[in-house]
């Protein structure tokens, strides 16, 4: 049986392809759909998103169809004909991508058949049907790489061994997207790889038109992207791996290991890149080693995030902090088979402790998780209170660090109290970063 969801962390299909195709260079939104989507979509992203801002064609300048009451009667189809020509004629780009709204599809509106008018003239256009009732944003990121892959990117038998694509990282979803792809990017540079992130700095079209020719592809993601690395490997004969977002030493570690692994880098060269970034991580960390014991920084927590940051964060707390992660509540929607595999993330750690992981996407409901994992104080003689601690989680866990009396970041979408451009929590560099900032909380009202 469905069930009300209280304050989501995520939008719809729709807002999640649109957010997908802002951040593609030189690529152009054009939603068909009712007025009000664009606008609520245009809101959500910015003031969510660490303040993305709109971009070239995107925000309120997004194209629309803007479709009302005359056209959900007699079908927008060549209101949204109307809208494609206008849009070539007036927006300067490399790539026009019609994306759907709820209304024209319940309308029964063919979309692909008006898009496949101007491919047959020629016409840069592609479409993907991305009604907001067919899942969340991680669903509308999905659909636009699994299109992208399908009907844009070339076919080719010549494989680059030492060229790869990465994704699974969602842009503006994860909020430091940007600054993460680039972390990761510039570790696989040093083992001496190509990397297309399609998404990050420095990236155009001609590196996804060209992606076919890569060795591997990487998915970030134990859940999001998969798909679209299935149509990939289908279509363009490309294998696919899944690794976990990594976020300090302990992490990147692996994830260089295993990535090298796959592209068959010899172990001196991974282990001498390794060394290298671990000499310099901890250089920085032994500063905090005088500070951390006097001042006793040491933390339980609570992580509150979506299966690709609430694993990578539980895991940098306790194996690269020293923190005690009580408690992880990650927050999407999961089949089990998710569920399983995420799980299994949660062992193993080299600090030897094991936090309690929920599944659950109401936000109001965290707290209740905590009163279940550590009762509250009954009056006893003796309690061993949950002090002091901190949490990490979106803007939404602000009242809940309060009620705790705890420390607060927010790191998982939304995240309307801090504004975001570079940053980085991913790798050696992310997680150090994320350590100042962290710690920067603790240390702030001295």
């Amino acid at each position: 049986m469905n069930k009300f969801i209280e304050r989501p962390r995520y939008l719809c299909t729709l807002s999640g392809a649109v957010a997908t195709l802002n951040v593609l260079p030189r690529v152009i939104p054009i939603i068909h759909g009712a007025a009000g989507c664009g606008g609520n979509i245009s809101n959500a992203l910015n003031g969510a998103g660490g303040y993305f801002g709109s971009g070239y064609c995107g925000g309120q300048a997004l194209p629309s169809s803007n479709v009302y009451e005359k056209e959900i009667v007699f079908g927008g189809e060549e209101r949204l004909a109307e809208q494609i020509t206008n849009t070539l004629k007036i927006m300067d780009g490399d790539l026009y991508f019609v994306v759907t709204a709820c209304m024209v599809e319940m309308i029964g509106d063919d979309v692909l058949g008006v898009v496949n008018r101007f491919r047959n003239e020629g016409l840069p256009v592609l479409a993907a049907e991305t009604g907001g009732f067919k899942g969340n944003s991680y669903a509308g990121y999905d659909i636009v790489l699994q299109t992208l892959f399908r009907e844009y990117v070339q076919k080719t038998s010549l494989k680059e061994s030492h060229t790869v694509n990465l994704w699974g990282v969602v842009p503006i979803q994860d909020v430091f997207w940007k600054g993460n792809l680039r972390v990761l990017k510039n570790l696989l540079l040093k083992l001496g790889f190509q990397v297309n992130t399609f998404f990050g700095e420095g990236e155009n079209l001609d590196n996804l038109k060209n992606a076919g020719s890569a060795s591997l592809n990487i998915v970030v993601s134990d859940t999001f992207g998969i798909k679209a690395a299935q149509v990939f490997e289908e279509i363009h004969g490309v294998p696919y791996i899944c690794v976990p977002l990594p976020i300090g030493a302990k992490a990147t570690d692996q994830f260089l290991q295993t990535v090298g692994d796959s592209l068959r880098i010899p172990k001196a060269k991974i282990d001498t890149v390794i060394a290298e970034e671990n000499a310099l991580y901890y250089s920085y960390l032994e500063r905090l080693a005088d500070g951390y014991n006097d001042l006793d920084f040491q933390r339980y927590s609570v992580v509150v995030g979506d299966s690709n940051y609430a694993p990578a964060l539980a895991r940098y707390l306790a194996d690269d902090l020293g923190w005690l992660p009580e408690l992880v509540v990650i927050t999407d929607l999961l089949n089990d088979e998710e569920k399983q595999l995420l799980s299994v993330r949660f062992q193993g750690y080299t600090s030897g402790i094991t936090p309690k992981v929920v599944f659950d996407t109401d936000t109001n409901n965290v707290s209740k998780h905590i009163q279940a994992h550590w009762p509250s104080n009954k009056s006893q003689k003796y309690y061993d209170s949950f002090n002091p601690a901190f949490v990490i989680g979106s803007s939404f866990e602000r009242a809940l660090a309060e009620e705790l009396g705890a420390g607060y970041l927010s790191v998982t979408y939304p995240v309307s109290n801090r504004v975001v451009l570079s940053r980085a929590y991913a790798g050696y560099e992310g997680g150090l970063r994320l350590t100042e900032d962290i710690l920067s909380v603790i240390v702030g009202n001295r």
